[in-house]
C-alpha cells in the first residue's frame, strides 16, 4: 500500500485540508477585528505562528487515532470492520464544504469592499502620485471626557505639521474632524476623503500615565503599515504632546515621504486654556451664528486665563469679523472690522508667525473696500506659515475675484473641495463659482460628493437653490431656499439669494421683511417707500457699496446727484473701478455711472465708464465666464454702446438661460431705452414676462398682465 493511499485511508488530507481552510478563515476573521478590538500589530501574527505550529500536531493525531463510537482510539486498536473512517471522511468533506463557502464570501465580501471603496482612491492616484493622507482626529478611550482636549490636540499638531510638507497632499482639519466618533470603515473614509492613506489612533489616560496609540493604514486593502504604542508620564502634557507627534511624524516620513523636512512648532498655554481654544475653533468651522457667538465666550475666556496665548487672540478677531451684518451675524460692518482688527494685532505682536493671526488680517483687507490688493500678501503668508489653513484659501480665492482673476479663484475653489470637501464655506463658494462657468456638470458632482457625505447638511438646500436660480429655474430655487432657513439660520450669502428670488418674483414685502440688507432698498422702493429706500441706499454707499443708491439715482432720472457723488468721493472713474470692482455678473454699477453721465451731455466720462464696462466684461468672456448676469449686464453694455443687434442677440441669450424681468425691462435696466423701438425687444419682454409668470407659478403665485400687474384668478 502506498503512502499516498494510507494518508488519504486515514482521512490524513482531508484533515490537513480542513486545517488550512479553516486557518485561512481564521487569519481574515483577525484582519477584521483587530482594528476594532485595537489589538496590538503583532496579534495577527501571533495567530499565524500558532496555527502553523499546531497544524503538526493535528496531522499526527489523524494518522496515530480514529474516531470510534467509543470515543478516539489508536488506529491499531480499532478492528478494520468496526471502523467508521468513512463516515468520518464524509463528515470532514462537509466540513472542508463549508470552510470553502466560507472563505469565498469572506473573499467576495472584500473584493467587493475593495471596488466599492478604493474607487476614488484609485482615481487619485491614477492621476496624481502625490502621497496623501487624512489624520482623523485620535479618540479619547479615557474615562475621563475632559482629556479630549489632548486627543484633538496631537491630531492638529499632527495635520499642522504634516500641511508643511509640499510633496504631500493632507486632507483638511474640517473634513477630517467631521468623522470624529464615527466607527465608519476606515477605507470607505479614505475614498470619501480622496487619500491613500489614513493615519488614526487614541488617546487613555489611566492613573498619572497616558497611552497613545497611532497606525497608518493604507486605504486600498486595509492594510496596516505601522502601528505603535507610547507609554508616558501624564506630568507636562504640551511635552508629551509634541514628543509624541514629533515621533508619529518620523514615522510617517519613514513610511511616505523618505527624506522630506517635517516641521513641529506649538505654543504652550495650560491644558484649560488649549481645550477652550480648540472647542471654540471648531465651532467657528461651522460658521453657525450660535456657534461663533458661543466660541466668543469661550475665546474671551481663555485670554482670560492666559493673556499670552496669541491663537485664542486670532480666533477671536476671526469669529468678531465673520460676526458682521454681510456674513453670519448682525454686527455693523465697520464696528465688526475695528473691533476684530484689535484683536489680530495682539495676536501678531504676541507671535509674529501666527499663521491664523495672518490670515485674519487679509480677511480685514479683503472686507475693506479697495484695499483687495493688500490682502494677497497677508493671505499668501498664512499658507506658506500653515497650507492647510483651509480659511486661508479661501479668503485668498475671494480677494483674486475682487481683482477680477476668476479663473485663479475657481482653481483655489477646486483645490479646496478636493482637499477639504466638508469645509462648508468652500462648498457654498464653489458651487456658486463652477456654475458663474456654467460648469454645471461639476456642480452636479459636487452635490453628489457633499449628499453621500452628509445627507442632512442644510447648505445642501442652500446650494441646490443656488445651482437652480442660475439655471433658470427661479421659483424652483427660491421654494429650496424657504426650506433651508426652516433647517437653520442663514448666512448672509443665503439671504443674498433669498431676496434675489423674492425681488424677482415680485414679492417686494416679503423682501423688506425677510431678505438680505444689501437688496432691501429696491424692495423698498418697490413698495412706495421711496424716501426709506434712499435713506437705506445711502447707508449702504457709506459703507463701501454704492450700487443701490446709483441704481435709485438712475431709475429717478438724478443723473447729477449721482455725478456729484463719484466726484466728491473719488478723483477719478479708475479710482472707483478700484474701490468698486466688477463682479462675475459683469459691472453693473460702472454701468449706470456710464448712463448717467450719457444723460447729462458728458461723453467723456461716459465714455471712459463704458471702456471701463467694456474691458471687465471682456476679461470675464476671456477667462470663461457664462451666465445670466453676464449676458444680461453686457446687453446693457452694447445698448450704450448703440450696439443694437448685439444688444439683443445677449438679451435673448439671457431670456434663454431663463433670464425675468420685475417689471418693464427698460425701466428696470434704462440702458435698454435705446432698444425700446425695436420690435424684437418687444418679442424679447414678452418672453422675459413668460420666464416670470413659469417661476411665480412654480410658487402658486398668480400671473402679472403686461403692465406687470397681477392678475386676479376666477375661482374654480
Amino acid at each position: 500500500m502506498s503512502i499516498v493511499t494510507e494518508l488519504s485511508r486515514r482521512n490524513v488530507i482531508r484533515v490537513a485540508i480542513a486545517y488550512a481552510v479553516g486557518a485561512w478563515v481564521i487569519l481574515q476573521i483577525m484582519d477584521v477585528v483587530t482594528p476594532i478590538l485595537d489589538l496590538p500589530e503583532w496579534a495577527p501574527r501571533l495567530v499565524l505562528v500558532i496555527l502553523a505550529i499546531g497544524l503538526v500536531p493535528a496531522l499526527v493525531f489523524s494518522w496515530v487515532y480514529e474516531l470510534t463510537p467509543e470515543g478516539i482510539r489508536r488506529e491499531s486498536e480499532v478492528d478494520p470492520d468496526r471502523s467508521i473512517r468513512h463516515a468520518t471522511g464524509r463528515k470532514l468533506n462537509v466540513v472542508i464544504g463549508v470552510s470553502l463557502a466560507i472563505a469565498i464570501g469572506l473573499l467576495l465580501m472584500g473584493r467587493g469592499d475593495d471596488e466599492a471603496t478604493s474607487v476614488a482612491a484609485q482615481s487619485v492616484t491614477a492621476s496624481d502620485t502625490t502621497p496623501s493622507i487624512a489624520v482623523l482626529p485620535f479618540v479619547n478611550m479615557s474615562p475621563d471626557p475632559d482629556q479630549e482636549y489632548f486627543s484633538d490636540g496631537i491630531t492638529e499638531e499632527i495635520l499642522n505639521s504634516l500641511a508643511s510638507v509640499k510633496e504631500l497632499r493632507v486632507a483638511g482639519r474640517t473634513s477630517s474632524f467631521a468623522f470624529k466618533g464615527q466607527a465608519d470603515d476606515l477605507r470607505r473614509i479614505g475614498s470619501s476623503l480622496g487619500v491613500a492613506h489614513i493615519l488614526e489612533g487614541s488617546v487613555r489616560k489611566q492613573g498619572d500615565t497616558v497611552r497613545v496609540t497611532a497606525q497608518l493604514i493604507q486605504v486600498n486593502d486595509g492594510f496596516h503599515l505601522w502601528s505603535q504604542n507610547y507609554d508616558r508620564k501624564l506630568d507636562d502634557v504640551f511635552e508629551i504632546q509634541d514628543e509624541i507627534a514629533r515621533e508619529i511624524l518620523a514615522q510617517l516620513k519613514t513610511q511616505l515621504l523618505p527624506g522630506a523636512d517635517v516641521a513641529m512648532e506649538a505654543q504652550r498655554t495650560t491644558p484649560e486654556v488649549y481645550e477652550l481654544y480648540l472647542r471654540a475653533k471648531q465651532r467657528i468651522y461651522t460658521r453657525d451664528r450660535a456657534n461663533i457667538e458661543s466660541a466668543i465666550g469661550e475665546l474671551d475666556e481663555a485670554i482670560r486665563l492666559d493673556p499670552a496665548y496669541g491663537p485664542a487672540y486670532a480666533q477671536r478677531g476671526i469669529a468678531t469679523i465673520i460676526l458682521s451684518e454681510q456674513q453670519y451675524g448682525d454686527m455693523p460692518h465697520d464696528e465688526a472690522q475695528r473691533r476684530g482688527r484689535r484683536f489680530v494685532d495682539q495676536a501678531l505682536e504676541l507671535d509674529a508667525a501666527n499663521a491664523e493671526a495672518w490670515a485674519a488680517l487679509g480677511l480685514i483687507h479683503t472686507n475693506t473696500p479697495g484695499e483687495a490688493e493688500l490682502a494677497v500678501e497677508p493671505l499668501t503668508r498664512a499658507l506658506e506659515l500653515n497650507p492647510n489653513l483651509i480659511d486661508a484659501s479661501n479668503w485668498l480665492q475671494i480677494t483674486l475675484q475682487m481683482l477680477g482673476d476668476f479663473r485663479g479663484s475657481k482653481d483655489i475653489l477646486a483645490d479646496m473641495i478636493e482637499r477639504d470637501p466638508l469645509y462648508s464655506p468652500a462648498f457654498a463658494n464653489a458651487i456658486v463659482t463652477f456654475n458663474s462657468f456654467s460648469d454645471h456638470e461639476r456642480v452636479d458632482t459636487l452635490l453628489e460628493r457633499m449628499e453621500a457625505f452628509d445627507p442632512d447638511n442644510p447648505d445642501l438646500y442652500m446650494a441646490r437653490a443656488i445651482d437652480a436660480m442660475y439655471s433658470g429655474k427661479l421659483g424652483e430655487g427660491l421654494r429650496l431656499m424657504e426650506q433651508h432657513r426652516e433647517l437653520t439660520a442663514m448666512s448672509g450669502l443665503a439671504q443674498v439669494y433669498l431676496s434675489v428670488g423674492l425681488i424677482q418674483t415680485m414679492q417686494y414685502e416679503r423682501a423688506v421683511t425677510e431678505g438680505s440688507l444689501y437688496l432691501r432698498p429696491e424692495a423698498l422702493y418697490e413698495t412706495g417707500h421711496r424716501d426709506e429706500a434712499f435713506e437705506l441706499a445711502y447707508q449702504l454707499a457709506r459703507s463701501g457699496y454704492p450700487h443701490n443708491l446709483f441704481r435709485l439715482f438712475v431709475w429717478e432720472g438724478r443723473d447729477r446727484d449721482l455725478a456729484d457723488y463719484v466726484e466728491e468721493r473719488w478723483p477719478g472713474l479708475s479710482g472707483f473701478a478700484a474701490e468698486v470692482p466688477g463682479d462675475d455678473f459683469g459691472y453693473s454699477v460702472m454701468t449706470d455711472i456710464a448712463l448717467a453721465y450719457s444723460r447729462l451731455g458728458n461723453a467723456a466720462r461716459s465714455n471712459e465708464a463704458i471702456a471701463l464696462v467694456e474691458r471687465h466684461n471682456a476679461n470675464l468672456e476671456s477667462q470663461g465666464i457664462d451666465n445670466v448676469g453676464l449676458a444680461w449686464n453686457h446687453a446693457a453694455q452694447l445698448a450704450l454702446q448703440q450696439d443694437v443687434e448685439a444688444a439683443l442677440g445677449q438679451l435673448e441669450k439671457a431670456v434663454e438661460y431663463g433670464a425675468v424681468s420685475n417689471g418693464p425691462p427698460a425701466r428696470k435696466e434704462p440702458a435698454f431705452a435705446a432698444l425700446a423701438a425695436e420690435p424684437r425687444f418687444a418679442e424679447l419682454e414678452a418672453r422675459l414676462r413668460e420666464n416670470l409668470n413659469r417661476n411665480r407659478g412654480v410658487l402658486g403665485l398668480p400671473p402679472v398682465d403686461a403692465n406687470y400687474q397681477v392678475v386676479a384668478l376666477l375661482a374654480q
